[in-house]
C-alpha cells in the first residue's frame, strides 16, 4: 500500500482564479494516470485504483473536479462548462510539468475526459471511461434523448427523456433540485451509492419519473430519511472512511457546483461541435467499461448509446463488469485489472520500466 499525498494549486482560468486540490502517489517520475471522478463525488473514491496502480509504478493524480471538494466551488454556472473545465485540466498538467497522461474517468468525469480528448487529443496518451461513452454526455441532453434511450422500455409518449428525466429537471427547476440534496446530503449519499442489483436489469429507471414526481423522491425528504436508516453502510459501495469523507465534502461546498455540471448542455454541445479535432475522431487507445447492471447508464441495454463512440474511436477495448454504476467502487478489482490489461496490450509503452528494460525506442 502506497501513502497517497493530498496536494493542491492555484491558476488562472480566464481571469478567475481558481484552486484545484488532488490526491497523488507513486513515484514523481512514473507514467501520469489522472483519474477524473463524476457526480457527486471527490478523488477519494478512486482509492482502490490509486493504491492499485501507484503501487505498480505509476505516478497517480485524482483531482476534486470543480464544485467538489477542497477544489473552487463558485456559484457560476460559467465555472462548469466543458470548455472550461478543459482549461482546468490543461492547468493540472501544466502544475504536474507533465506534456500526457493516461486520463481514467466515470460518470460526469467521462464527460470531462472525453471532451478533453477531443479537443486536446495531444495531451491524451490513452483514455479509459467507465459507464459513459464517448459521444453522449459531453454532446448535451439532446444526444442522450436520441442515442441513450431503449425506447422499447421507455415509450416515447410517457417517457420523452427516458431515463435522462433527471437532467431535464435541472434545466426546469435547478435549484429546486440542488436544495433536495442540500437539505440531507448524508442520507442522499448513503441511498444513491447502493449497489447494482441485477433484478432491476431492462427495467425503468426511477430517475424517468423524476419531473413528473415533482423531484427526487418527489421532493419528500422524510422518505429520503427513512431509506438511508434502513439502508446499513455495507449495502453501499463506499467504506465508512470515504463515506465521511464525501459526506463532509459535499456539506462544505453544497451541490450547486456539482449539479451547474448538467446545466450547460447547449454550451457543450455547440463546443463540441464546433471545436473538436479530427471531426470527433479518436486515435489514441480508448478502453470502455460497460457496468452491467447500470440502470440509467443503461449500455448494455441500450444498442445505440455506444454505436457513435464505436463509430469515432479507431482503438476501442470494451468491457463489461457485473456491477451497477459506481462500478470502480462496487468491484474495485476488476476494474483495475480490467485497466491494467489494457494498458498492457495496448499501452505497452506507457507500462513502468518498459524503455529501462532493454526496449529501445525508436523515433521516425
Amino acid at each position: 500500500m502506497t501513502t497517497l499525498e493530498e496536494r493542491s494549486f492555484d491558476y488562472d482560468n480566464n481571469g478567475k482564479q481558481k484552486t484545484t486540490c488532488y490526491l497523488t502517489g507513486g513515484p514523481e517520475n512514473g507514467p501520469l494516470m489522472v483519474f477524473v471522478h463524476g457526480w457527486p463525488a471527490i478523488g477519494k473514491v478512486w482509492t482502490p485504483q490509486l493504491q492499485t496502480f501507484s503501487s505498480l509504478g505509476f505516478k497517480v493524480v485524482a483531482p476534486d473536479m470543480p464544485g467538489y471538494g477542497k477544489s473552487t466551488a463558485d456559484k457560476d454556472l460559467d465555472d462548469y462548462t466543458q470548455e472550461n473545465i478543459n482549461l482546468g485540466m490543461l492547468a493540472l498538467l501544466d502544475h504536474l510539468g507533465r506534456d500526457q497522461a493516461i486520463w481514467i474517468a466515470h460518470d460526469w468525469g467521462c464527460g470531462a475526459a472525453w471532451s478533453f480528448a477531443a479537443h486536446y487529443p495531444s495531451k491524451c496518451l490513452a483514455v479509459a471511461c467507465l459507464t459513459i461513452p464517448y459521444r453522449s454526455v459531453e454532446l448535451g441532453l439532446e444526444q442522450l434523448v436520441d442515442h441513450g434511450i431503449n425506447r422499447s422500455i421507455y415509450p416515447a409518449d410517457e417517457y420523452p427523456y427516458g431515463q435522462w428525466d433527471y437532467q431535464h429537471f435541472y434545466e426546469t427547476s435547478f435549484e429546486r433540485a440542488s436544495e433536495f440534496f442540500d437539505a440531507n446530503c448524508a442520507a442522499f449519499l448513503k441511498v444513491g451509492y447502493s449497489k447494482g442489483d441485477s433484478a432491476n436489469f431492462g427495467k425503468v429507471a426511477f430517475t424517468a419519473n423524476v419531473s413528473r414526481d415533482g423531484g427526487w423522491l418527489g421532493g419528500d425528504g422524510k422518505k429520503l430519511q427513512k431509506m438511508a436508516e434502513d439502508m446499513p453502510l455495507e449495502d453501499t459501495v463506499l467504506d465508512e472512511e470515504t463515506y465521511t469523507a464525501l459526506v463532509e465534502a459535499m456539506q462544505r461546498t453544497g451541490f450547486w457546483g456539482a449539479d451547474a455540471w448538467y446545466a450547460n448542455h447547449a454550451r457543450n454541445r455547440k463546443y463540441t461541435l464546433e471545436k473538436s479535432t479530427n471531426n470527433g475522431d479518436l486515435h489514441m487507445p480508448i478502453l470502455f467499461i460497460h457496468a452491467r447492471f447500470d440502470s440509467v447508464c443503461a449500455t448494455t441495454t441500450t444498442p445505440g448509446m455506444c454505436k457513435p463512440m464505436r463509430r469515432h474511436c479507431r482503438d476501442l477495448t470494451e468491457v463489461s463488469i457485473d456491477a451497477g454504476h459506481w462500478v470502480a467502487e462496487e468491484k474495485p478489482a476488476e476494474v483495475s485489472a480490467a485497466i491494467a490489461r489494457w494498458l498492457v496490450e495496448r499501452c505497452k509503452e506507457q507500462w513502468p520500466g518498459f524503455w529501462a528494460n532493454g526496449h529501445v525506442r525508436r523515433t521516425t
